[in-house]
């Protein structure tokens, strides 16, 4: 990939490094981290180094000449205007300059705008959200609806305590994993994995560990609308999945309909709450139609947020005899293996490389009971 913002768009920092060389690095960085803990060879599983993101926001700057899209500045002090972004999916790619001419020039759409955000699909849905510091009113609607037949895509406007959405508010995913599709709704400003073919990878990774190394029935901590769950619950005869958000438990049940999928029971809790509960700490009301010791859990999965596992989790997941362990931040992942190895050996790693051209990595391990 090249660009012309390289060394001044805050967003690739590592923008003088050809992606293999990008990739190297990324994989001994994480072999170094892991070290203490696994001798094994780490498999990097890498990502197109072009058009990757399917999910992109941008802030909008305005001046004599009109909007532009804009992006923080490395230096981190200023901020950049974009005329190109060749990190984004191509159904991004493809709208968001046109849906720039139409904004300019059109007070109605342009007036106090501030910030734009994409989220696309393989199969090129795509919904935008248009941010403002105003009311939106009819004639601002009548506009929106404009642009969702001119761009072919679905657009939500956003102000302080107002919400429009025009036709539907979510787009549905497409995945190949292990030769078999599966399909996801993916709702506005919900998390969902921002690169759509390093994700397909990843949830292969976890089927093929799980697989060779799962026991018993299968729990996923820190579910969201079920990405791994999903096509993990195709291994294992009773799954059940925790999540806090609850908007992410609807979109997770949406998500088994869509792929036929009965043999998961979500649960709206933290893992810390899930914790207390297995432990018999407390009692849920959210738990009184669920049976816990009707399940024989012997497989884990976590996917937690970047400050890892909470020390009452990696107590839990420490009586389990499989842990499948995704993370977005390798240093809380070394963080936690230093517990984790005291009852678990490393059987597998990998590098997911979700973000090309910055120093971010993604990390798996598989871990089972000594």
């Amino acid at each position: 990939m090249t660009c012309k913002h390289f060394g001044a768009c805050g967003s690739c920092s590592l923008y003088t490094m050809p992606y293999e060389d990008q990739l190297k690095k990324k994989k001994e960085e994480l072999a170094k981290l892991l070290e203490p803990f696994y001798r094994g060879e780490t498999t990097p599983f890498a990502s197109e180094d072009a058009h990757y993101r399917a999910r992109a926001e941008y802030k909008i700057y305005h001046d004599e000449e009109g909007c532009h899209y804009a992006m923080r500045h490395l230096d981190k002090k200023s901020f950049v205007t974009l005329g190109e972004c060749p990190m984004v999916a191509k159904p991004i790619e493809k709208r968001m300059w046109r849906l720039l001419d139409l904004v300019n020039g059109d007070e109605t759409l342009e007036n106090r705008l501030f910030g734009v955000e994409f989220l696309s699909t393989t199969t090129d849905e795509v919904l935008v959200t248009m941010l403002y510091h105003r009311k939106l009113d009819e004639a601002w609607i009548e506009k929106a609806r404009y642009l969702e037949e001119e761009l072919s895509a679905k657009i939500i406007g956003r102000s302080r305590k107002q919400k429009i959405v025009l036709s539907e508010e979510f787009v549905t995913e497409t995945l190949c994993i292990e030769g078999k599709t599966y399909r996801y709704r993916h709702y506005e400003q919900s998390f969902t994995q921002p690169n759509p073919k390093v994700n397909e990878k990843m949830i292969g990774w976890a089927m093929a560990q799980a697989r060779r190394y799962g026991r018993g029935d299968f729990c996923e901590l820190y579910a969201g609308a079920g990405n791994f769950t999903i096509p993990l619950s195709t291994l294992f005869a009773h799954v059940i999945a925790t999540e806090i958000s609850k908007r992410s438990i609807h979109a997770a049940l949406e998500n088994c309909r869509l792929n036929g999928v009965e043999n998961i029971t979500f649960v709206r809790m933290s893992s810390e709450e899930f914790t207390e509960a297995l432990e018999g700490k407390r009692t849920f009301t959210r738990l009184k139609e669920v049976d816990l010791d009707a399940f024989d859990i012997g497989t884990m999965l976590v996917d937690p947020p970047r400050a890892g596992l909470d020390e009452g989790t990696r107590k839990l997941i420490a009586k389990f005899d499989t842990i499948v362990y995704i993370s977005c931040n390798p240093q809380t992942l070394a963080r936690d293996l230093e517990e984790l190895c005291r009852t678990h050996r490393v059987e597998d790693a990998a590098l997911f490389d979700q973000f090309p051209y910055t120093s971010h990595m993604e990390a798996g391990v598989v871990l089972t009971k000594m």
